[in-house]
């Protein structure tokens, strides 16, 4: 709402003229930790009050996962954050992204303010693990790449692994394997590597 005050002056939307415009600060008021401000637009001449408090900090349980490991954490916020599943945030040096969330009720919501929220999940995006198919000949084994969302991984180009050199047979994206083209590490359910 604010966004910023210099010497009796403060940026506000006004809700007449619907500008965020330069309005006059005409009086202020301290109440608690807050303030409020009896303000006049320069625009429209149109005067009314805008209350400032600061926000309280809550406590979310998250569930945040890191493939295959799960921990529940608890997340600070502040409590009329507007939070949406898709929503993006940092937390112990990695990137989550919110899955789901659920209200006091238990019921799953797309979007709500950070105090209603009972708890929600996230899984780690900052990096990808991509399950591996290599073939040797006969012999067929299991492993995975780490690696960033955003690494492009081409078919029939070299990749190491492990220390040994393989060719990418094929790429499986979830809807479907392809011997052709190229996908990033995000879109990838697993590659499919045969011995160089």
């Amino acid at each position: 709402m604010m966004t910023s005050v210099t010497k009796g002056h403060v940026d506000l939307l006004c809700p007449s003229c619907s500008l965020e415009i330069d309005h006059i600060t005409l009086k202020e008021k301290k109440v608690g930790d807050g303030v409020d401000l009896l303000v006049k637009c320069s625009e429209c001449n149109h005067v009314h009050t805008v209350i400032l408090r600061p926000s309280k900090l809550v406590k979310i349980g998250m569930t945040l996962s890191d493939g295959r490991s799960s921990s529940f954490q608890s997340i600070d916020s502040d409590d009329d954050e507007e939070i949406s599943v898709g929503d993006t945030f940092e937390h112990d040096g990695f990137e989550w992204t919110i899955t789901r969330l659920e209200g006091q009720d238990a019921r799953s919501k797309r979007k709500m303010n950070a105090g209603s929220i009972r708890r929600g999940w996230a899984i780690r995006v900052d990096r990808v693990i991509i399950p591996l198919t290599m073939t040797d000949g006969e012999v067929s084994r299991s492993s995975t790449i780490e690696c960033s969302p955003d690494t492009i991984f081409s078919c029939e180009t070299q990749i190491e692994v492990e220390g040994s050199t393989w060719v990418i047979r094929a790429i499986h994206t979830g809807k479907g394997r392809t011997l052709r083209g190229r996908r990033a590490a995000a879109d990838i359910r697993r590659i499919y590597l045969h011995a160089d």
